[in-house]
């Protein structure tokens, strides 16, 4: 659906226009006109025109109020009649750690059909040189396919002969070709991980199956023995990554740090970033202990090397999580049962708490599962009981799917927050095929918890399970459908779209003590704003996932823009290496942009084969179409 033409004017969308008289008030550098404004702000819900100067909203109102405050130095952008909304802030997103890896990985986000994510494997493989793995790494489930079915280890041998294939499914399998099991080191000797199993044939040999069962950790350490990109290229991916953020209206994300991401050194690459002014999205990050039985020596090490709100606005340290010690860790894995959590954990978790709170650092928590949440609420109200917690440090649970009205009030008195992922709109069938209907209905409360008042704040938990695309947690959050369509909540756990959105403006700022800068647009607030492709506030539910942004602002700069705006945004290093998937297909498949770029790669390949032609390595007429990946 294309944007409202209801304009009050037909010039271009990006203009300078001749000043007027000489004004005292500065000149803009940026203005926004002909917008319908959605401000987040309820003493000023809308606008049509929005200016800013140094970084920063200068001012609202309708386009005749706002003309005095352009100069000769003023972009004029006018957004064609179509909505304009605050920068997106994703609450829970794993950027750093997908920074580091996204050029390397062929994205199945948004694929509509089986047939088509394996077509994409195969074309990838005869460009992948040596050495190298295909990597299919989260934002995808099986439910999103017309197929509705996983791949099979037959499809990728047939898809991939020769080079290596990893394709992780959520947080409950992996599926490996031949060739990844042998780059793997698996032989028939190879002992099962604790919390993991390595699937075998009748012949005792790994047949490219690997579960948890019911920890991620076997998954995640399989991923870690491909090759890793170089320093250079690790600056070039994020980039990348942070663009294809922008792409959707994302202007922050609260970092959840996450296994295998250590600090300082798996973090350098946004520290440089930031330092040389190329962030594109503002982080807030945290610190996550990696090793098991050095947590608190971890926890205490950097109590003395840093302190949450170090940094400035575009980085900036958040406090400890999203796991304190791993033995309070529960896992999110819906197809196995509910893991038990090993008696006595509290004791540890408690000297963790202590030293946090002793120190002036807030911290988020992985809790999946109300009886966890209830275990730590019990550390956290005997803290409290002796002065000690919260003690005016910002504090939150993450997930919280199946968390009761007991433990929502607990929360509520102990001055915490929420933040909730749409990991049920990929993993809500495996929840109601275990749990059962009733249970999925509420899981997670989120009318409940707003209900009482609670800070809560979106997210999608990516790279690794979800997508990183906002639009489908928002669709998730409105409707309570699954990527595949399935109902999950009856109306009384739904919310609004403006409701929704302020999740994921407004309430990701509280979580990081930014909300009187970040999550409107008011005067004085940070400058981070997403013209739409489509109207989010009238657009049928359906249309929701399919929304991007086509002209993104973060600070008054221009991070993105596309549609009328191409080429208006900052310029970027080529994707390296040359033979990466997101040099090839981009990143998510969804919207005209993304098709557009499948067409190019579609007409590549027809121009290879007529340069093989011409050489006499290729008939003539191009064979019938045949994939032995299908034939299985």
């Amino acid at each position: 659906m294309g944007p409202s033409m209801n304009m009050t004017t037909t010039s271009m969308p990006v203009a300078g226009l001749v000043p007027g008289p000489r004004q005292e008030q500065p000149q803009a550098d940026l203005l926004v006109r002909n917008a319908k404004v959605f401000t987040g702000d309820p003493d000023r819900p809308e606008a049509r025109a929005v200016a800013i100067r140094d970084g920063r909203v200068a001012a609202l109102g309708d386009d005749h109020d706002l003309a005095h405050l352009v100069g000769p130095g003023t972009r004029v952008v006018d957004a064609l009649g179509r909505r304009v909304i605050p920068g997106l802030n994703d609450s829970h997103l794993h950027v750093i750690r997908g920074g580091l890896n996204y050029v390397l990985e062929l994205r199945w986000d948004g694929v509509r059909s089986l047939r088509q994510a394996l077509a994409m494997l195969r074309e990838q493989a005869g460009r992948t040189p040596k050495g190298q793995w295909i990597r299919v790494v989260g934002g995808w489930t099986a439910e999103q396919f017309a197929e509705r079915r996983m791949p099979t280890v037959a499809e990728l041998n047939a898809a991939a002969p020769d080079t290596p294939v990893f394709v992780l499914h959520l947080y409950q399998s992996a599926l490996m070709n031949r060739a990844a099991v042998r780059a793997a080191g698996f032989t028939r000797d190879t002992p099962d991980p604790r919390g993991g199993q390595i699937v075998r044939g009748r012949d005792g040999e790994p047949n490219g199956v690997l579960l948890a069962a019911p920890g991620a950790l076997i998954l995640y350490s399989t991923l870690a023995k491909a090759p890793a990109l170089d320093e250079a290229d690790k600056r070039t991916s994020t980039r990348h990554f942070l663009r294809e953020l922008n792409r959707f209206g994302l202007t922050s994300a609260v970092d959840a740090a996450g296994g295998f991401q250590n600090f300082p050194d798996n973090y350098a690459t946004v520290v440089d970033l930031a330092r040389s002014g190329e962030l594109s999205l503002r982080i807030a990050y945290h610190l996550f202990p990696q090793t098991a039985g050095q947590e608190l020596a971890d926890l205490k090490r950097w109590t003395e090397m840093v302190k949450p709100e170090d940094g400035d606005e575009w980085l900036r340290l958040n406090g400890a999580g999203e796991n304190l010690t791993w033995a309070a860790a529960d896992f999110e894995n819906f197809s196995e049962p509910r893991p038990e959590l090993a008696a006595g954990y509290e004791a540890e978790f408690e000297r963790a708490v202590r030293l946090l709170m002793e120190n002036g650092w807030g911290f988020r928590l992985h809790a999946t599962y109300d009886e966890t949440i209830r275990r730590d609420l019990a550390v956290f109200e005997k803290l409290a009981a002796e002065g000690l917690f919260p003690g005016g440090n910002r504090w939150l649970f993450d997930h919280a799917e199946t968390v009761s009205a007991d433990s929502l009030d607990r929360i509520a008195a102990l001055g915490g927050a929420v933040s909730v992922q749409n990991r049920m709109s990929f993993q809500g069938t495996a929840f109601r095929d275990r749990y059962g209907a009733e249970a999925a209905a509420h899981t997670p409360p989120v009318r409940a918890m707003l209900d009482r008042g609670l800070t809560v704040g979106a997210g999608t938990d990516a790279t690794r399970v979800s997508s990183y695309n906002p639009w489908v947690a928002l669709h998730w959050l409105v409707t309570g459908r699954t990527v595949g369509g399935t109902p999950l909540y009856p109306a009384e756990n739904l919310i609004s779209r403006e409701t929704a959105l302020g999740l994921y403006t407004r309430g990701g700022a509280r979580l990081t003590g930014e909300q009187d800068v970040k999550g409107v647009l008011r005067e004085g607030c940070y400058g981070d704003l997403a013209i739409l492709s489509d109207d989010y506030l009238t657009v049928p539910e359906a249309v929701i996932p399919d929304i991007e942004s086509v002209f993104t602002v973060v600070g008054g700069r221009i991070v993105y823009a596309s549609a009328e705006y191409e080429g208006l945004d900052e310029a970027l290093p080529p994707v390296d290496p040359a033979w990466s998937p997101v040099a090839h297909f981009g990143g998510y498949q969804g919207g005209a942009r993304q098709a557009s770029l499948v067409a190019e790669a579609v007409a590549e390949s027809e121009q290879h084969r007529q340069w093989r032609v011409a050489r006499g390595s290729a008939p003539e007429a191009p064979l019938p179409f045949y994939d032995p990946c299908f034939e299985h």
